[in-house]
């Protein structure tokens, strides 16, 4: 029989990650080796785990980490090879140059460039890169932050080539018995499942988050605007641009959850919208009036401006590629279409190795695929189908960039040695968190092990039946918790996916829809997440505003959470209470 005293014991690798890494403000790459510590014990003296299937758990959750991280390193090296080429300043000179008012450099950056680069990259990649160039242009380094992490959100789900689906839902799916073989018994294979969950997740967040380029430009322009007259008046002004752009990004995106994979909605959204949008302002359409333009630099609050001043040459904040990437000076001849070209042949790639079959079959034979089964005698396996994954893609794309930019060795070497240098920090935290997560995922599968089932069924059983029917309210919270503690989609997802998988199925819920709510709030929890705001403010000389970021952010994190919970609510006992 359940008793508190089992929930709490359970609820403890996760109540320490969230104390260290919230209310400590301690990094992921502490704080998540000593939960995952945590997670050891309460499996080994709490859970009766033998040694061997403690290990064999970790050892999973290390191959998985291996496969994010392939993804991760690839997408990074794609990103800096673009930088050093000067392909990438070519292209934020495509949108920046387009109109000097403030709030259509928020759309076209902080939304459609921002939302290209989380689905190409992601990862805290975009906010990191985007607030940098705003700084640039003459932003203050606070508004550039707060619009750049904003206005990449609703492309989070789908980051770094859909990475929070294809290993944040796809692979512990598949990894844990009670949610294979509950998927196998509705009648479809676990990856049919995770592109049901990422196409509910594309409903949510075209039907809540169209409007995030309005919400990114009225948090600027109140709160950074005229300090005597605040006012959401300027945000108006141009809403039928903003929920334009946000129409024309979410279609193609939507479409693209539904029709193709999960891998291609951000990337085509930001692609496809962004050229419509850009077409529509340069034929003079949509375009506000008067310009809008911050106050007079000396009526600018302190704390919206840190150590660099904006305008100035941001190489002077440590030299990264992020802080430098507004005053790259190469491919000043270069055509738009050539600075976009390595992700064009990227998107060309991966519908080429999944749409075409013998080409799909050849890449994933056993000799494509590090495996691992029975691990340690257990019944536990493991698999890295290295070719398959977006990460080997990602790095033919940063290859065949080489000819295509003529860049040097030492550019290509630069290039390399950056996303080895960014993927050091993600590989600690990544490597343990999702170790932590499959000790408590298989809790319940050794033999021997207590009736409650694992740690996760436990909780999300006690979670289920408190919440009752008003879970799916609160369905896109946990997901968000997640990833404010990690500063991730997919780890949020790996942690709480199989949580609210179960916690639907014991309240008779849809768990395609319940589980796609987890999905939009891993992504939204990414907006006061304590490591994207580090990342990001790190990059404009504005280190110690990550409380003010926060407390601004939840603004838009409290309307996407009430929106997509009352559409939850609608799905799953209104409109569609029959699905999966």
């Amino acid at each position: 029989m359940t008793t508190g005293i089992d929930v709490a014991i359970a609820a403890i690798p996760l109540l320490l990650a969230g104390t260290l890494l919230i209310g400590l403000l301690w990094p992921a790459t502490r704080a998540m080796p000593i939960a995952w510590v945590a997670a050891l014990a309460v499996g080994y003296f709490a859970w009766n785990m033998p040694v061997n299937w403690l290990a064999a758990a970790s050892a999973a959750g290390f191959m998985t980490a291996f496969e994010i991280l392939w993804i991760v390193f690839g997408a990074l090296v794609l990103l800096y090879t673009l930088m050093e080429a000067g392909a990438f300043d070519r292209i934020n000179r495509g949108f920046a140059t387009v109109s000097d008012d403030r709030r259509v450099q928020i759309v076209l950056i902080a939304f459609f460039m921002a939302t290209f680069i989380e689905g190409a990259a992601g990862f805290g990649t975009p906010a990191a890169v985007v607030a940098p160039l705003l700084l640039g242009l003459g932003f203050p380094a606070l508004a550039a932050v707060v619009a750049g992490i904003i206005g990449h959100i609703i492309a989070v789900t789908y980051g770094a080539v859909g990475t929070p689906i294809v290993v944040g839902i796809q692979s512990p799916m598949e990894s844990v018995e009670f949610t294979r073989t509950a998927i196998q018994d509705g009648g479809m294979t676990v990856q049919e499942f995770s592109v049901n969950v990422a196409a509910w997740a594309a409903t949510y967040h075209a039907l809540v988050g169209f409007v995030m380029p309005l919400f990114a430009v009225g948090m600027v322009v109140y709160f950074f605007g005229d300090p005597e007259d605040r006012s959401l008046k300027p945000a108006w002004e141009v809403a039928p641009l903003c929920i334009a752009s946000g129409i024309a990004f979410a279609v193609p995106y939507w479409l693209s959850a539904w029709f193709l994979t999960a891998e291609f909605p951000s990337l085509i959204g930001s692609m496809v919208g962004g050229t419509v949008i850009l077409s529509i302002l340069r034929a003079g359409y949509l375009l506000p009036d008067d310009e809008w333009e911050f106050p007079e630099r000396e009526r600018w609050a302190d704390h919206w401006v840190g150590s660099i001043e904006p305008g100035q040459s941001n190489g002077a904040n440590g030299g990264s590629p992020e802080a430098e990437a507004a005053d790259l000076s190469g491919g000043e001849d270069m055509s738009l279409f050539k600075a976009w070209s390595p992700y064009v042949l990227l998107v060309i790639l991966l519908v080429v190795t999944r749409a075409i079959d013998p080409i799909s079959n050849f890449i994933n034979q056993d000799i494509f695929v590090l495996s691992w089964g029975g691990i340690l005698g257990t019944d536990l396996s493991g698999a890295v189908a290295w070719m398959n994954v977006p990460g080997f893609w990602l790095l033919v794309s940063a290859v065949l960039a080489i000819p295509i930019f003529s860049m040097s060795g030492e550019e290509v070497g630069d290039a390399w040695k950056e996303a080895a240098r960014k993927i050091v920090s993600p590989f600690i935290a990544l490597v343990f968190v999702i170790a932590m997560v499959q000790v408590m995922l298989q809790s319940g599968a050794h033999p021997g092990a207590p009736e409650v089932g694992s740690m996760i069924v436990l909780l999300a059983q006690t979670t289920a039946d408190i919440l009752g029917p008003a879970y799916p309210a609160f369905a896109s919270l946990i997901g968000a918790l997640g990833a404010a503690m990690a500063g991730s989609n997919t780890v949020s997802n790996i942690t709480f996916g199989a949580f609210q998988f179960e916690a639907a199925t014991q309240l008779g819920l849809p768990r395609t829809i319940i589980v796609g709510a987890q999905a939009v709030g891993g992504a939204i929890g990414n907006l006061v997440a304590i490591h994207n705001l580090v990342a990001a403010l790190a990059t404009v000389g504005l280190l110690g505003q990550e409380g003010r970021v926060m407390r601004l952010n939840m603004i838009p994190l409290l309307y996407y959470a009430t929106g997509v919970g009352l559409l939850c609510l609608l799905f799953s006992y209104v409109l569609f209470p029959g699905v999966f």
